[in-house]
């Protein structure tokens, strides 16, 4: 079954991924590189991809059959989604122990929620 883990970040989270102290930038891009390596290593990956920040969206939105277009993100609020994997395990316990793997920051939420299944699965 596939399941996908999201990290859901705040603003202090987003701002790390390119700090030059050696502490932060490159310490959060070599736990995530491991963190994938693992992932694609065991046979798990099915997908995925970092975000930009949130800064960076557009929202499309409808009203009255007329398109909408915003800058920004969907939800102004202090988390944002800044990434996600797909992973294909056997059960919920299983995408539980990989969401536990993720590598942990300040400000960081994870969630893991089950993708629907593919036409004519």
């Amino acid at each position: 079954m596939k399941y996908v883990i999201m990290s859901f970040e705040t603003p202090e989270c987003f701002a790390v991924r390119n700090d030059p102290d050696p502490k932060k930038g490159p310490a959060f891009w070599s736990d995530m590189g491991h963190y994938i390596n693992a992932i694609k290593e065991s046979g798990v990956f099915a997908g995925g991809a970092g975000l930009q920040p949130p800064e960076t969206a557009t929202t499309v939105r409808y009203r009255n059959e007329q398109r909408l277009v915003q800058d920004g993100p969907y939800a102004d609020i202090k988390e944002q989604l800044g990434g996600f994997f797909i992973i294909d395990v056997p059960d919920l316990d299983a995408a539980l122990e990989w969401a536990a793997r993720f590598p942990r920051q300040p400000g960081r939420v994870i969630e893991v929620r089950p993708a629907l299944p593919e036409p004519g699965e």
